[in-house]
């Protein structure tokens, strides 16, 4: 079955996209009311995948979560945590239950998260699990093997606009179209001359492309991600402008920047939609739309 989400990218519309992010642990009021405040706004929500290696409830219960609240969700797959035989099964577990939307990850390094004792798998990467899902859509596993029904997949993966040198992530790029990618959701990108740069060369390609806008909450955010994350530069212009925000109102002003992003972005219709990043802050996104003066 083709999903509302693989239909909205068909349709040329611009597409908004946001992350969901499960808790850690049980409780999942606040996811609950993320999903329930969010999912007729957006075309699609991600549910992350033990993200930054933080173990979490999975990714795979939070999207059934959004199906049975009828929201769209977008299942996010990490290779870091499984190897070929997991990653397919619950690919078919997925599709059973009607979750026809997968983000591909290799994943982050396990000394990044709270279990640096784990040991990662990494039996596949994000663009050899792109070509196994392309294999079970054919009827055949990655051994081989009859499947006795088929899932269908809208399947995307991500890109980093703004590494530094670009070089090696347009490689990744071609590779990933070439396995099966229909969407790109890029990471965080600030600066919207590297990214239409980025753009003119993307647009050779059949993919959609939604540019990854991540909500700055304080000047001390931005510094900490331009220190410590590969591919995210936050222009001093833009730290400047949050730190000369009144007290107390930096997260307005992250709104802000935000906003004037995603509209500029959409009026000059530099890529195909946006997927919007709050991360913990999930309730803030439909006021990040309204100063991008986008309706659902």
């Amino acid at each position: 079955m083709i999903s509302s989400f693989k239909k909205s990218l068909d349709s040329g519309k611009f597409i908004v996209t946001c992350e969901v992010a499960p808790p850690k642990g049980i409780n999942l009021e606040k996811t609950a009311h993320h999903i329930d405040l969010l999912k007729d706004k957006v075309d699609a929500m991600n549910l992350t995948d033990h993200q930054s290696s933080v173990m979490r409830y999975p990714s795979l219960g939070g999207a059934l979560m959004v199906k049975e609240m009828g929201g769209e969700p977008i299942l996010q797959m990490t290779c870091r945590d499984r190897n070929r035989l997991a990653l397919q099964g619950d690919l078919l577990f997925a599709a059973s239950r009607g979750i026809n939307n997968v983000l591909c990850l290799t994943g982050d390094s396990v000394m990044l998260g709270d279990h640096k004792t784990a040991k990662g798998v990494f039996d596949l990467d994000s663009s050899q699990l792109l070509a196994a899902i392309r294999i079970l859509e054919k009827g055949k596993d990655l051994g081989g093997n009859d499947l006795d029904g088929s899932p269908v997949f809208c399947a995307g993966a991500i890109v980093t606009p703004e590494a530094n040198p670009i070089e090696p992530q347009l490689i990744k790029f071609e590779k990933k179209i070439e396995a099966g990618a229909e969407f790109i959701q890029t990471q965080a990108v600030y600066d919207l001359v590297r990214l239409k740069t980025f753009m003119e060369y993307a647009r050779q390609f059949p993919v959609k492309i939604l540019a990854g806008i991540l909500l700055l909450t304080s000047a001390p955010m931005a510094r900490f991600m331009n220190k410590n994350i590969a591919g995210v530069n936050v222009p001093q212009t833009l730290i400047d402008e949050i730190s000369q925000a009144p007290k107390g109102g930096a997260i307005v002003k992250g709104i802000e920047i935000a906003g004037r992003m995603i509209r500029t972005i959409h009026t000059e219709k530099i890529c195909d939609g946006v997927h919007i990043m709050a991360i913990g802050k999930e309730e803030l996104v439909p006021d990040i739309m309204a100063a991008a003066d986008l309706t659902s």
